[in-house]
């Protein structure tokens, strides 16, 4: 009977280590894919569709972006993305190991873009447990991004994936939906208003405007004024 269990066991084992290895070989196939090619779904627009919201969305090049949107989204989410080798490590410390204080009024304390464009494209949203199981897959496609795409094609992939209102993801289909007009034609104050609400865009509305919405964009567009004279950053979003 021991023999028994002890055979199972083994044979679980060897199954597990297969299918772990097979989905390291998909997954990371898959990423090299979306190096050219835009994700078909993710996982968090396929939990939009069963949820009710719909999907409203339509994938534009980094040249049919107007700078405006590029300069919002570092601006707000992650001011060292032009540098960094996708981790703010400071950030990560002062999170971890730093006094308690109020987090940064948008993004992440330690989420850069990298990190972020991982989590929506080959992973899954949400906190508890599943947060922390996350981390180490995380880990892996963030780096692996910054080593295959780059830092233009992670900030396309971005803006394009990214949920920017209920049912609504990417900048083309926010633009359309909230101005009426194309990606391309933001404003700074619309750019500023659309990256506004990412901390929690079903919470935080566009249209009609939260008073988070309100409140947030006007100090994204002056730090937008802050950081476009930098040169590495101009290099990224022109």
């Amino acid at each position: 009977m021991a023999a028994k269990k002890r055979s199972l066991f083994i044979r679980f084992l060897r199954f597990t280590g297969k299918l772990i290895l097979i989905l390291f070989v998909s997954s990371s196939l898959y990423l090299v894919i979306c190096k050219w090619l835009m994700p078909p779904i993710t996982i968090t627009q396929a939990g939009a569709l069963i949820s009710g919201y719909g999907l409203s969305r339509d994938y534009v090049s980094m040249d049919e972006i107007s700078p405006n949107v590029k300069l919002a989204a570092i601006a707000s989410e992650d001011q060292l993305f032009p540098e960094h080798s996708g981790f703010d490590w400071r950030a990560i410390d002062k999170s971890l190991n730093g006094p308690k204080k109020k987090r940064r009024p948008a993004g992440s304390a330690a989420s850069t873009i990298s990190q972020q464009t991982a989590k929506n494209v080959f992973l899954w949203q949400g906190s508890g447990i599943g947060r922390y199981i996350r981390k180490a897959p995380e880990f892996y496609f963030t780096e692996l991004i910054e080593l295959v795409w780059g830092k233009k094609r992670i900030l396309e992939v971005y803006l394009n994936v990214i949920e920017m209102g209920p049912g609504i993801y990417g900048i083309e289909a926010a633009a359309r939906k909230y101005f009426h007009k194309s990606a391309k034609n933001l404003s700074r104050a619309e750019a500023a208003m659309i990256i506004a609400s990412l901390p929690n865009p079903k919470r935080f509305t566009v249209k009609p405007t939260s008073r988070w919405v309100n409140w947030r964009y006007p100090h994204i567009m002056e730090q937008m004024n802050n950081l476009e004279g930098d040169e590495d950053l101009q290099a990224l979003i022109k």
